[in-house]
């Protein structure tokens, strides 16, 4: 009779490396309690990692520059959570502006808007993850692009937006149909969709 341990391993290998699971994922494998102490044992072996409470991760192993393990990045867990909660979210502040190549800073604690739950997740180390709740009209972005460079930009301010970073954003939303962002438009500050809109000038 196979273990709960390799139940779960066998389901997470047909899934691939790098996965972000929760424990509720496996109740359908036994008891509560019998998949916790299972994910306990797992993690203990090392075969898999935990990266939050109740949040875990069959990681990838980098063997080509001998980094080892690696460990999900804090989207990859934000968006898990929100596909678990059918919630949607967006990067706001630091995690926004580095997740569009527009700062190198990467924080320790990324906050994001959700219209779910509002909540802290402590990581490993010492990062986190804010959720804070927000109106859903505030995520009614059909295109996500849209609506990140929208948070990020309302970080920085009309004021503080440099050409560097109008170049930027013009590189890759013209890797977006047109029509796709030009429907959320609506949706972004005037100042923010005079910058959008020169995108597409050109």
């Amino acid at each position: 009779m196979q273990t709960i341990e390799n139940k779960i391993l066998a389901i997470l290998k047909g899934c691939g490396r790098g996965r972000v699971f929760f424990s509720s994922d496996f109740l359908s494998q036994g008891e509560p309690r019998s998949v916790l102490k299972a994910l306990e044992r797992m993690t203990n072996e090392e075969k898999i990692i935990r990266v939050a409470k109740g949040i875990y991760c069959y990681p990838k192993i980098d063997h080509r520059l001998g980094l080892g393990v690696i460990y999900p990045s804090i989207d990859e867990i934000a968006r898990a959570v929100a596909r678990r909660d059918k919630a949607r979210i967006v990067p706001t502040g630091a995690q926004a502006l580095n997740l569009l190549g527009l700062s190198e800073q990467v924080p320790i604690n990324a906050v994001y808007l959700t219209d779910g739950s509002a909540r802290k997740l402590k990581l490993y180390g010492e990062r986190g993850i804010t959720f804070q709740h927000t109106a859903p009209k505030n995520l009614a972005f059909s295109n996500e692009l849209a609506m990140l460079v929208t948070f990020a930009l309302r970080e920085v301010g009309a004021d503080d937006v440099t050409e560097e970073m109008i170049v930027s954003i013009n590189t890759l939303m013209q890797q977006e149909p047109r029509d796709h962002v030009m429907k959320d438009i609506a949706l972004m500050p005037e100042w923010i969709g005079k910058i959008v809109r020169r995108a597409y000038e050109k």
